[in-house]
């Protein structure tokens, strides 16, 4: 009996260095974190590649299909190169990561980012540069050169995203002075909306703007990419709990309710305003209540998220109509008044409904007062737009003397991108 138990207490000794190693990975968390990347992916391909295909004339859809394709591409290969580790390399300083994990250096089956695979946390992070870079078009659509969109995507990931990525989840300096992003408001949104901003600017107007019709020629693809969006954004803010867990779950909830409700506002201002409800104004609300909860979703309460979206809508509305109408921009597709703006609204109402002292519209705490916390979200928000703006013109600048310019010429923009830079059609009837 003895040799019997002491057989049993050197196997079990054995056995528990194998144990404690499979303790260290969650299937559980690392399940829904590869969901999650599957559904961020999919928000670009198809899901913005349809939203912004239906809203261009139909002479350029598929030139905007192939953008967002091809974004998804180059992306993908600049950030296993180096910009996976200038934005989460801890070698580096608070403004810039190191390049310890260059072409993914250490990324091994074994290696993990806390208890998931330290390449399922890498994959995930790819897909938010991915759309990061896609919306970004939707600013200058129609009139830009296919070989600049690429160059662009390039140098805008490396200068621009990585750094910003650094400064708030990879250990920087925004990070480590208290800025709550949970899912990319200023990463993501704060940076996409300047830079179109920027882009309209530097390439000027489409010909024909603002007195000739620039209607979309496809709402329905518009409605089925926005539909994707929608249910993709689930993985984009419930994922970046990077956990299957109550974080994951509300801010799930709190992405759908303020969706919903800037969808409402949305619709709701437009007919105070125009006397119609249209699908492009639901859709629009739609967005923008989606950019607005995206730093918030793992701080904010239903409630607070209700708020967050009644007020997004009016707003962004307001701001559509300002960028088109009186400074008469050609942000093609609203990029900078539905992410640039909503964006840094949600940013801002982040600092105040995080907070536990607000009854029914409290959320899930935070260290400091309202006010504070409302400071340190807008020095966030400042230090984005400010680096933004000024390296986005760069890079414009950069781009145009690499590729002979950014603009196609007046013959291709009039034939449409389709055909002159693709020698192909994105219908025949």
């Amino acid at each position: 009996m003895k040799l019997k138990i002491l057989i049993f207490t050197l196997l079990s000794l054995a056995y528990c260095p194998v144990a404690f190693a499979e303790d260290t990975l969650s299937p559980g968390n690392t399940a829904w974190l590869l969901t999650s990347t599957a559904l961020v992916l999919m928000m670009t391909i198809p899901g913005l590649s349809l939203f912004y295909a239906g809203l261009v004339r139909s002479k350029n859809v598929l030139s905007i299909l192939m953008q967002c394709f091809t974004i998804t591409c180059v992306v993908s290969v600049v950030w296993l190169i180096a910009g996976y580790s200038l934005a989460f390399d801890d070698l580096g300083n608070n403004f810039i990561g190191g390049l310890g994990k260059f072409l993914f250096a250490g990324v091994v089956e074994e290696s993990m980012s806390g208890d998931v695979p330290e390449s399922a946390f890498a994959l995930f992070q790819a897909t938010f540069a991915i759309i990061a870079v896609a919306l970004i078009v939707g600013g200058f659509a129609e009139r830009i050169k296919f070989s600049a969109v690429v160059v662009f995507a390039i140098l805008w990931i490396l200068l621009i995203y990585a750094p910003i990525a650094h400064w708030v989840w990879g250990g920087g300096w925004l990070g480590s002075l208290g800025v709550l992003d949970f899912a990319g408001g200023n990463v993501v949104h704060i940076t996409a909306g300047m830079s179109a901003l920027v882009g309209a600017i530097v390439l000027g107007n489409r010909k024909g703007f603002p007195s000739g019709s620039m209607m979309p020629h496809n709402m329905t693809l518009t409605m089925i990419g926005a539909g994707m969006l929608w249910v993709g954004w689930f993985g984009f803010n419930g994922g970046s709990a990077v956990a299957a867990n109550q974080d994951a779950a509300m801010a799930m909830l709190v992405t759908h309710i303020c969706a919903a409700s800037a969808a409402l506002s949305f619709v709701v201002t437009e007919y105070l305003f125009r006397k119609s409800a249209t699908a492009l104004a639901a859709a629009t609300g739609m967005v923008a209540g989606l950019v607005a909860i995206t730093p918030a979703s793992g701080f904010v309460g239903p409630a607070g998220a209700l708020v967050i979206g009644m007020v997004t809508g009016p707003i962004s509305y307001l701001a559509v109509q300002m960028i088109k109408q009186r400074l008469q921009l050609d942000d093609s597709l609203d990029v900078f008044p539905v992410h640039g703006i909503a964006g840094i609204v949600g940013t801002i109402l982040t600092g105040i409904f995080a907070s536990a002292n607000l009854g029914v519209f409290s959320g899930q705490g935070m260290d400091n007062a309202i006010g504070a916390q409302v400071m340190i979200q807008f020095i966030g928000v400042v230090a984005t737009v400010a680096y933004t703006l000024v390296v986005t013109y760069i890079v414009f600048k950069i781009t145009g003397l690499l590729v002979g310019g950014l603009r196609v010429s007046s013959e291709s923009e009039v034939q449409g991108l389709d055909v002159s830079t693709h020698d192909e059609r994105g219908y025949h009837f």
